[in-house]
């Protein structure tokens, strides 16, 4: 008899809205942080229709508190009286100690706070993951993609052998 007591892992039903995965490429991601956002009403309704680009965002540190600037979430066309504006910017909601320490990375130089994906958790609430990275040089860039060139074509290789 076999038992799997203690060793399962809980699945995640993550509703992933988007994915900004060439924020990998461009920066060096070293931490990541998960973080609520503060959305309007016509918002929510955009977000659950999956658009939204955050590609060309960023997260500064204004007052002592974190804000998501030029992320673009597009009008909702059925919202009922005003509309939100399209690339407002937008809150986050982060433990004390997590605004602490983004705020002194963003104060290194060379960091910068980037959302590296934005989704619906178990609860149905939005939230983003923010990444704290380095920009990568182009020499870093064309290595990486050497490297995923060459291991792609090693994977075909021995798959085409077997």
């Amino acid at each position: 008899m076999s038992s799997k007591a203690g060793g399962r892992k809980k699945k995640s039903n993550l509703n992933i809205i988007t994915d900004n995965r060439k924020s990998r490429f461009l920066y060096n991601i070293e931490e990541t942080f998960e973080a609520g956002i503060v959305l309007e009403g016509s918002e929510i309704k955009s977000l659950r229709m999956n658009r939204i680009n955050i590609k060309e965002s960023y997260a500064s540190q204004e007052k002592g508190e974190i804000f998501l600037i030029n992320a673009n979430i597009p009008e909702y066309k059925n919202a009922f009286g005003s509309n939100h504006k399209p690339k407002r910017k937008r809150k986050l909601l982060l433990n004390k100690k997590e605004i602490i320490k983004i705020s002194s990375s963003i104060q290194k130089k060379g960091m910068t706070v980037i959302p590296t994906r934005m989704y619906f958790n178990n609860n149905g609430i939005a939230k983003i993951e923010l990444g704290i990275g380095k920009g990568r040089k182009l020499y870093d860039k064309r290595e990486i993609k050497k490297t995923r060139d060459w291991e792609r074509q090693k994977s075909r290789l021995l798959k085409d052998k077997n």
